[in-house]
């Protein structure tokens, strides 16, 4: 079952949330849900850990995607979809992949590090075993200003992600 415009709009919204609050221990504000398509079900929620933990792999992403494989019981996410308000890396992209999720949506593009589209596409390469749809750009502006706001305040002057 796809999700309408609207569904994808206030998934982001619930993305969007979990994002603010990275901030609070001086995380990067990306947010990310698991939503299982046949009834909507957001099956995890996570926002960035890296400063938080140490650990260089805390990703929003890739702590949801494990998060929703730990509450599923396998390593196989089919049926589920993947929200970020940021562009995966490459790293959660290929965990993404790995997880055999049906689709990422997420919003502001990464033109440094994206991996569904800006720098690379591996959720299109024909190359890998899976293959995944993309929906980009939803509330990317929304997205986008929180990652700006966040850079300013840190880094006066600097407006990039």
């Amino acid at each position: 079952m796809p999700f309408a415009a609207t569904d994808l709009d206030a998934l982001m919204g619930r993305a969007l949330d979990e994002a603010r609050a990275a901030p609070a221990h001086g995380d990067v504000p990306v947010g990310a849900l698991v939503v299982r398509r046949s009834d909507g079900a957001v099956l995890a929620h996570r926002h960035n850990e890296r400063e938080r933990t140490g650990d260089p792999t805390a990703h929003a992403e890739l702590l949801a995607l494990r998060d929703a494989a730990h509450a599923l019981g396998g390593s196989r996410l089919d049926g589920c979809v993947l929200v970020s308000t940021l562009e995966p890396c490459p790293m959660c992209a290929g965990a993404a992949l790995l997880a055999r999720v049906d689709a990422v949506v997420f919003g502001a593009a990464d033109a440094k590090a994206g991996a569904l589209g800006s720098l690379y596409h591996l959720g299109a390469d024909p190359r890998l075993n899976h293959e995944l749809v993309v929906h980009p750009g939803i509330r990317a502006d929304e997205c986008a200003g929180l990652l700006r706001d966040f850079f300013a305040a840190r880094r006066p002057g600097d407006t990039g992600a």
